[in-house]
């Protein structure tokens, strides 16, 4: 048991630290070689772990490859741009349209990608605008923050989200339907925090002439109006892989394999840079991660966790909610989220609660692991990527800082949001 719990901590050091730059799919592969050639893990384990995995990490895979494509033909700074435009001048207002924006870029692409990708395209556009540091904060921060608040709509908005339907085989349809009004309520106490607390550094107008036209964004009017085109297939595609029994990576990466030739053939560019800036260190991460959980599993502390899972069901269901919800918003902020869901949602399966307590603990659990990571810096690896995306533009930002944002932020918009799922599920459960 001790040498299961230093491999699963060493693990964790490792993927966190990333010495050297060190790819986060070594500590786990080595973590995941270790408990298997001491035992704790047996191959059919692996099997078992590659079939809970594979299918949220290719989809996962395809959405960034897709995601990557927009960003390359300019449609996320046309999108920027247009904003900068609508808002004419105000910058309270383009504050609360970027918000929004980088909402709906995490319902669609996951929240890596709209963090990763719309920072560095709002710096553009507030830098063009002539904000110094202090105004530009507010924007850099609402686009880090907001990405991983509003990861709850869609399966696909964050990896946490696929890898936990898929676990308990929930559809589609079904998870948008419970996880419409909770995110709904994250955008909205997110938005009003933020404003409120940055209120005096959002600068209260801007030239308006500054922004260049949105269409200058744009390289290949073709591409551009294909990528409408792969949009809508991309949500169709969402919603019937469901009823037709299809896994959503079949469906996810086809798009992204149709769009990659698309842009090959139209910009006469080579696709290769893109499919390697895809993120198949996840892959890795993701397969080598479970592994290293299931020993945990496999040596017995699961069963700690759940009999306190099956006690804390006892207070009802709005204590279940919330007690689950901020469990996991703590964990994921200690030890990063991802390993963080896959203890929950092995703890959640066995506890063997009823079909509604069940699912009062899987959603809680996911939306405490999708907003959790923002009460420390180290709570999930898109907050590390973003972090370094801000050192390598001259932009740093302190622990301290971070944590006070991130509490002031994170423990109110976790609380509305859990009581509006709490609600939801009585409401469609």
């Amino acid at each position: 048991m001790s040498l299961t719990i230093i491999i699963f901590l060493l693990t964790l050091v490792f993927v966190i630290w990333q010495p050297k730059g060190l790819s986060i799919g070594w500590p786990t592969t080595i973590g995941a070689l270790l408990v298997l050639l001491l035992g704790i893990v047996s191959i059919s384990d692996l099997v078992k772990v590659v079939g809970i995995v594979w299918n949220a990490t290719l989809t996962f895979v395809g959405i960034i490859i897709i995601s990557l494509l927009l960003d390359r033909i300019g449609f996320f700074k046309w999108a920027a741009l247009s904003l900068a435009k609508l808002a004419h001048g105000d910058g309270r207002f383009l504050f609360i349209l970027i918000i929004v924006f980088g909402a709906l870029v995490a319902a669609l692409f996951a929240n890596d990608g709209s963090a990763l990708m719309l920072t560095p395209i709002v710096i553009e556009i507030t830098t063009a605008l002539n904000f110094d540091q202090k105004a530009t904060f507010p924007f850099i921060i609402a686009c880090g923050f907001i990405a991983d608040a509003t990861s709850l709509p869609l399966i696909i908005s964050n990896l946490i989200n696929i890898i936990s339907a898929n676990f308990f085989q929930i559809s589609f349809s079904h998870y948008a339907l419970i996880m419409l009004v909770p995110n709904l309520v994250a955008l909205t106490s997110s938005l009003l925090i933020l404003f409120y607390y940055f209120r005096k550094q959002i600068p209260r107008s801007y030239q308006l002439n500054l922004i260049e036209d949105p269409t200058t964004a744009i390289p290949n009017q073709s591409l551009f109006k294909l990528s409408w085109l792969i949009l809508a297939l991309l949500l169709v595609g969402y919603f019937i892989s469901g009823p037709l029994n299809i896994p959503v990576s079949f469906i996810v990466l086809s798009i992204a394999l149709l769009f990659l030739v698309a842009y090959y053939f139209q910009a006469q560019t080579s696709v290769v840079t893109i499919i390697k800036g895809a993120p198949w260190n996840i892959v890795v991460f993701s397969i080598g991660m479970y592994v290293v959980v299931y020993g945990l599993q496999n040596i017995g502390l699961i069963n700690y966790l759940s009999a306190f899972f099956v006690k804390i069901t006892k207070f009802g269901g709005i204590i279940n909610t919330l007690g689950i919800g901020y469990l996991a918003a703590f964990l994921s902020s200690l030890m990063n989220n991802l390993p963080a869901t896959m203890i929950n949602v092995l703890t959640i399966k066995a506890t063997n609660q009823t079909s509604i307590t069940q699912q009062m603990q899987i959603y809680a659990n996911v939306i405490g692991s999708d907003l959790g990571p923002k009460l420390t810096p180290i709570g999930s690896l898109a907050t590390l990527v973003w972090l370094q995306v801000l050192a390598k533009r001259g932009i740093k930002i302190s622990w301290w800082e971070y944590c006070k944002i991130g509490f002031i932020f994170t423990i109110p918009v976790l609380f509305v949001t859990l009581l509006a799922l709490y609600v939801s599920l009585l409401i469609f459960g």
